[in-house]
């Protein structure tokens, strides 16, 4: 038999032929493997077969494409000889089993009536699509955060709801929206995770989790939309104070021309006039601008 080191010494030699495109010297190494007995293992395991057709692809020598033609024949009626064992063997397998199956025949049909009466078990539906599997750390981390924050109280309890499953739909829609794991995807969960596990804030929580809001929409709501109704509350007082004391501000003034505005250089504008010294020291006048809401202090 051939030894296995000569046969991939061989092949090589004629891998680097083909590779360089000259293939002088190929005749001789074809000379070399017809003189060897070839053995399945050995042209399975070395793949030379494959150098000799491409060697002969390669050459425009007749002498070596005949003898690469031989070769490539005879190692494939190797190759259909040990084939054809394989289905000998498994047609003398068909037939052991053909009989086999014959004699147990009655006891497969009382099997079979026994596996109709089983019952089957009903599948558990959840409203939510599938969500994509991840492998990458932080998202994986970012969606154990957005569960233990889902779990907050009992509610989750109470609601029957996958959160593991719900939380990965949230972390996949703020994933979609930056295509990364930056700093605004972490600044999202942060977030969604901060407002979700607030004590004061549990309708938010449990409107995630029966669905009301979903998934999309909680992947994108504003701080201001997450809110409580009591911190809703509060804003809506600040800002209605806000706006009246700038509205008391330009009623309490007086309008004049006297002054221009540094910003946008117009003149209507309005000033009051506070006693910030001593008695003795003129007042102080604030100024401001009507047009752009610039304000300035003029002594």
């Amino acid at each position: 038999m051939a030894k296995t080191q000569e046969v991939e010494r061989i092949a090589k030699k004629l891998d680097k032929m083909v590779h360089k495109k000259n293939t002088d010297g190929a005749l001789d190494l074809l000379r070399e493997l017809k003189n060897m007995k070839m053995s399945l293992e050995t042209l399975q395991s070395t793949r030379v077969g494959m150098s000799v057709n491409a060697v002969r692809k390669q050459s425009s020598d007749e002498e070596v494409q005949t003898l690469a033609k031989t070769l490539i024949k005879s190692w494939k009626k190797l190759l259909d000889g040990a084939e054809g064992k394989p289905d000998e063997k498994k047609k003398e397998g068909s037939l052991v089993r053909s009989t086999s199956t014959s004699k147990d025949s009655g006891s497969t049909e009382k099997s079979s009536e026994k596996s109709v009466e089983t019952p089957t078990v009903p599948h558990r539906f959840t409203s939510f699509p599938p969500a994509p599997v991840t492998t990458d750390n932080v998202r994986t981390k970012s969606r154990e955060l957005l569960v233990a924050a889902l779990q907050t109280g009992d509610d989750f309890k109470a609601a029957g709801v996958d959160c593991e499953h719900l939380a990965a739909q949230i972390e996949e829609r703020i994933f979609q929206e930056f295509k990364s794991t930056d700093m605004k995807y972490k600044t999202r969960l942060r977030s969604r995770i901060s407002n979700l596990k607030d004590q004061k804030n549990p309708e938010l929580r449990r409107n995630v989790l029966c669905g009301s809001i979903a998934p999309e929409r909680i992947a994108s709501m504003t701080a201001e939309e997450m809110a409580s109704a009591e911190l809703k509350q509060i804003r809506e007082a600040l800002t209605k104070e806000s706006i009246r004391e700038h509205q008391l501000s330009k009623v309490g003034g007086t309008e004049t021309d006297m002054f221009i505005c540094s910003k946008c250089h117009g003149k209507n504008c309005t000033y009051t006039q506070v006693q910030t010294r001593s008695a003795d020291e003129p007042m102080t006048t604030f100024v401001l601008c009507n047009g752009c809401g610039n304000r300035w202090k003029f002594c």
